[in-house]
Formats: structure tokens, sequence, C-alpha cells
């Protein structure tokens, strides 16, 4: 059980922040100019959110760095996917509810040099969402989740790489001491000219 909970963990956030980059190159909404030809533009996820493609991947590094980190880290890495995923939460249902022109100036700037927010407001004749915003936004629930299943079972998982330690190891037959010997000690007695392995 305490293995599948880091499994279930570490896999619910890689994928969560997979979709999440997925998502940034998705259009997300589409916004109708009003001007004579009446233009259509596709805002992408990355610039209805700028930081919806940055964050994504940090989310994926947290997850990557949970399957191998120690106890307090555990923790430290829980709290902040929690942090993120409520953040992209907030944003995500902003973007999706209320379609605010801020998420589409930057498509409409780049397609007609126009700034300004009451200038692209004044241009801009309807906005549209695609399923996007509500799939991320239900991405970042889930992420909110195993965030605080992360925090709430981190102190079960198994700590990772015990099996290579050598600190505890019992020494080998015929060895000169007990003292385990690490990269720093062996190149701290080549440079004195002795044997490490002796």
């Amino acid at each position: 059980m305490t293995r599948r909970a880091r499994l279930v963990a570490v896999a619910a956030i890689l994928l969560c922040g997979a979709i999440g980059v997925i998502s940034s190159t998705q259009t997300w909404l589409t916004v109708v100019l009003d001007d004579s030809a009446g233009r259509a533009l596709e805002v992408p996820g990355a610039s209805a959110i700028a930081v919806l493609a940055p964050l994504s991947l940090a989310v994926l590094a947290l997850g990557g760095a949970l399957s191998i980190v120690g106890r307090a880290l555990r923790y430290a890495f829980g709290a902040l996917t929690v942090a993120i995923a409520v953040l992209l939460a907030w944003m995500t249902a902003h973007v999706a509810l209320a379609l605010p022109v801020s998420a589409v100036s930057a498509t409409v700037t780049e397609a007609t040099g126009i700034t300004g927010e009451s200038a692209v407001s004044a241009l801009v004749d309807s906005i549209t969402p695609t399923p996007w915003p509500v799939v991320t936004l239900v991405v970042w629930v889930i992420l909110v989740a195993a965030g605080v299943f992360t925090l709430a079972t981190a102190h079960r998982w198994r700590g990772s790489g015990r099996r290579y330690r050598t600190d505890d190891a019992p020494p080998a037959a015929g060895s000169a001491g007990s003292r385990p010997h690490d990269a720093i000690d062996s190149w701290d007695d080549l440079s004195r000219g002795e044997d490490p392995t002796a």
C-alpha cells in the first residue's frame, strides 16, 4: 500500500503536468474581431495564461523529483504542488468562466498591432471558449488532490535508494576497517598517494 501511494501520487502529478503542457499548445478561445473582415483568431492556452507552460513544466519536475527525495522534501514538494495547482486552477477558472479580454489581448495585438486594453476591447466582437479551459481546470483540481494526497501519505513512503547506501552495511571480509568510503574520501586518499581500496 505504501509503495502504491507513492506511485499514485507521482503518476498523478506527472500526468497533470503533461496535460498542462499539451493544453498550453491547444486552442482555448476563438476571438472574432469587429472589423470589416470579421476575422476569427485562435488563442492558445499559453497566450490566454502566460504562465501555463512554465508552471506545467514545473509540475512535471516536481513529480519526477518526488520519486527520489527524502521525507522533508516530500512535504515541501507536496505543498508546492498544491500551491501551483490552486494558482493555475484560479487562473484557468477565470478564463473559462469570465472570458476576459486580457486573455486574448496578446493574440489580438500580434494580429493587428493594436495595443492597450481599451483599444483591444473595442476591437473584440465576441470570445468563444473551446473545451480545453474546462478540461484543464479539471486537471488542476486533480492536481490539488494529488498534492494533498502526497502531504497525507508522504510519511509512509519508503526511502528511495536505501539499498545502495553503504553506511549501514557490514564491512566486507578481510577489509581493513569499517569506515565507509565515498567518492570524496577516495579522491583525498589518491591525492595523498594512498590506495583507497586497501
